[in-house]
């Protein structure tokens, strides 16, 4: 496996503009405006840079539920100020953060991401971390937040390739919902533009995910994203390790931490 990214622009626009069909991230080509579901996490942050390079505005949305791992939330600001001051074209991009409370998904969901119980892995495979139906309501109110605000590009970083094995964050399931919001909301190329579910990390291990930092903000977003972002599931920002702070041994510090290394090994083999 080498570190070449397969595809830095990535959606489920069925009648995508020209610059999409080449596979290449537009640079210099910034149009229309996006909405980045930002947890606060490493995979998030790349996509607000991935978007900030794409777009001409974006805003950005973060979704309170009761996660174990809240602190995630704490490290929003703090994190879109810095991505924000590495470049003044991404500065001038970007626009307002929102904060959804979903309580109820928390209350739905018996999980060790919204419980205090040791994480392990079921029957079926998945990680007990795993909360039914996530990415589909994340999805869902992002997309009626974008269409309020007249944002068509939704981006997310959702990957069926370095992950839990998580559905909802399934290529298939992405395109399944596009389809469907634009369904249900009836948006159309004469009512304003057609949603787009945009995923840049679908098919990129977590160190090409590294990587991609690399090129979109060089060193100085690799760090700033290694030191401010949060994946860690016990919530966890006391322990700082070369990949960044979390407790070590949880499934996403583990897949974070993987991805380190085979980055920095890679990148002496380049």
């Amino acid at each position: 496996m080498t570190d070449d990214i397969p595809s830095l622009h990535h959606s489920h626009d069925l009648a995508r503009p020209s610059w999409a069909l080449s596979g290449a991230l537009p640079l210099g080509v910034a149009r229309g405006a996006a909405l980045v579901l930002f947890s606060g996490g490493q995979d998030s942050a790349t996509c607000l840079a991935w978007a900030l390079t794409a777009f001409e505005r974006v805003e950005t949305v973060g979704f309170h539920y009761g996660q174990r791992h809240a602190v995630e939330l704490d490290c929003r600001a703090t994190l879109r100020d810095q991505i924000a001051a590495l470049n003044p074209l991404w500065g001038a991009r970007l626009g307002a953060d929102h904060m959804i409370d979903l309580p109820a998904l928390g209350e739905l969901s018996e999980t060790a991401l919204t419980r205090e119980a040791e994480i392990t892995y079921e029957r079926d495979g998945l990680p007990n971390t795993f909360v039914p139906g996530r990415n589909l309501i994340f999805m869902n109110f992002a997309a009626a937040l974008a269409y309020r605000r007249n944002l068509r590009h939704l981006v997310t970083g959702v990957c069926e390739t370095d992950y839990s094995g998580y559905p909802d964050c399934r290529d298939d399931t992405m395109k399944s919902l596009q389809v469907t919001l634009n369904l249900g909301l009836g948006t159309t190329p004469e009512s304003g533009g057609r949603f787009v579910i945009h995923t840049p990390l679908m098919w990129l291990d977590k160190a090409q995910t590294w990587r991609l930092c690399e090129i979109l903000g060089g060193p100085s977003l690799v760090e700033t994203i290694r030191r401010d972002s949060h994946s860690c599931y016990q919530g966890d920002r006391g322990q700082e390790h070369d990949w960044g702070y979390g407790c070590g041994h949880c499934p996403a510090c583990t897949l974070r931490a993987n991805g380190w290394a085979e980055y920095q090994a890679r990148k002496e083999a380049r």
